[in-house]
């Protein structure tokens, strides 16, 4: 949805690579300039959003949100910038843009990867310059105004390919941060789990705290959670719903499973344990891409250096080493 934010609620988890985002959040929220957000989908890129603005000098200004991707394109425009009566068929009154609504705070632009061109010539001005024109009108505007940009898309690549401007993407980084997917998180995934099931429960007016069995556990912990903690939420939710009692003794990942189809028919069934089953082949390569980019990132940062590359991912040297050893035709001699 378009328009204000609520303000945050505190971030869960206690793994290194997940205190050490966090810090990276409060880090750069010290300093007023534009900021990438990278991630899967699911991963809490909004959330650190949020936190950016709450923890920076405009928190007390407005902090305001535009998915990219719910806007059809040629309204983008107008809807970032504002328009003039007049300007369109259609335009009957003039109308405030999100950049004038954010003044004095943050601009916070979701799937900036799928802003048209054109539009991407508008933002440069901004982003360089801090002015900008209404649609239809002649007269300049000033913009007081902090960008933070959120993708899971390759926006590089997508710069290679001539389809995101480089100048752009060049000032939009001035950092960029990659948010853990949930697999790389440990046992966060168990005290979020918990959290959203104890929710679930008041919300249900259950008085008893849900439990999980060891079973449900070992599972919560062993799969792949392609849609991080989205899905987790959403599993977590599910599972104590459908609880009668205080014991959560089974979870559904698939909540598409038909138990009427023909043995074989269903997604999942071809595989030894649909807790630890990967998604479609499209999305496990997404994971692979970004994973490589992780890598990528860290080892440039250290210059090749792969002891110092892990420690800068949160990582353990061998689970680094393992990760090496899978993607080292894709990583192009980086490393030393």
């Amino acid at each position: 949805m378009n328009g204000y934010m609520a303000p945050p609620v505190q971030g869960i988890g206690e793994s290194e690579v997940y205190l050490k985002f966090q810090d990276q959040v409060a880090t750069c929220a010290k300093v007023d300039r534009p900021v990438l957000i990278v991630g899967e989908r699911g991963t809490g890129k909004e959330v650190a959003a949020r936190r950016i603005h709450y923890m920076s000098q405009r928190w007390d200004g407005p902090l305001v949100t535009v998915n990219c991707a719910s806007l059809p394109q040629n309204l983008i425009e107008s809807e970032l910038f504002g328009v003039e009566k007049g300007a369109y068929t259609g335009a009957v009154a003039s109308r405030k843009g999100r950049f004038e609504e954010a003044e004095g705070g943050t601009l916070f632009l979701d799937e900036i990867g799928l802003v048209p061109m054109s539009v991407q010539e508008k933002l440069l001005r901004v982003v360089e310059y801090g002015t900008y024109e209404r649609l239809g009108s002649s007269e300049t505007k000033v913009a007081d105004v902090r960008i933070v940009g959120a993708t899971n898309a390759d926006l590089q690549k997508l710069a290679f390919e001539g389809k995101f401007k480089e100048d752009l993407l060049d000032r939009l980084s001035f950092d960029v941060l990659f948010v853990p997917p949930l697999r790389y998180r440990g046992d966060d995934i168990l005290l979020l789990a918990n959290n959203f099931a104890v929710r679930m429960a008041t919300e249900l007016g259950r008085e008893d705290i849900p439990i999980f069995s060891e079973e449900v556990e070992r599972k919560l912990l062993s799969y792949n959670w392609p849609g991080n903690v989205r899905e987790l939420k959403n599993v977590v939710e599910r599972a104590v719903y459908r609880t009668k009692g205080s014991i959560v003794e089974n979870i559904e990942t698939d909540p598409f499973h038909n138990p009427y189809l023909p043995i074989g028919q269903n997604n999942n069934e071809d595989t030894e344990d649909p807790y630890t089953s990967l998604s479609l082949d499209s999305l496990e390569k997404a994971h692979e891409d970004l994973d490589v980019s992780f890598l990528s990132r860290a080892l440039r940062l250290t210059e090749g250096n792969q002891k110092k590359a892990a420690e800068e991912m949160g990582i353990s040297y061998d689970s680094f080493r393992g990760m090496y050893r899978k993607y080292r035709d894709r990583l192009k001699d980086i490393s030393k």
